[in-house]
């Protein structure tokens, strides 16, 4: 699979390669989706990965959206779940620039300000899903699979 590198330009992250189509396939030859976390609530984060692990998807999971964002531009991944307030880069902006890597990425806030991703002159991507904190783990991993089946 060719390497995605970004550079840091204008004060912006910019990936240099276009994304690839080539996922981690399981031993049973289906591809196993593969999620970009990004919460910058370390328990929550955690908490998360683990679930999402446990339901069987491959997590890679940042506690900002600059370092998800680095991680986006090395590999693909079928879904981005962040968090809307975070340090360093936003969610919802790390949710834009995924898309411009990634078209097809599905997008999923995870958020106690679910208002903010709705609102309708944010940058955020328009097929983005918000669940609102707090809820269940169970409903967390429904939405997530509905959202990789569609």
């Amino acid at each position: 699979m060719p390497r995605r590198r970004c550079k840091l330009r204008d004060n912006r992250f910019h990936c240099a390669h276009p994304i690839a189509n080539h996922f981690h396939v399981t031993s049973d030859s289906k591809p196993m989706n593969k999620i970009l976390l990004a919460e910058d609530d370390d328990s929550m984060r955690r908490f998360l990965e683990k679930a999402l692990t446990n339901a069987g998807y491959e997590v890679a999971s940042y506690g900002n959206g600059r370092e998800a964002y680095e991680r986006l531009c090395e590999e693909p991944f079928h879904m981005l779940l962040t968090d809307i307030v975070m340090p360093e880069m936003d969610g919802i902006e790390l949710a834009r620039r995924a898309a411009e890597v990634d078209p097809d990425i599905k997008v999923m806030f995870i958020t106690g300000f679910a208002a903010v991703a709705l609102n309708p002159d944010s940058d955020a991507p328009r097929n983005a899903k918000v669940l609102s904190k707090p809820f269940h783990l169970r409903d967390l991993v429904n939405q997530v699979e509905r959202m990789l089946v569609a």
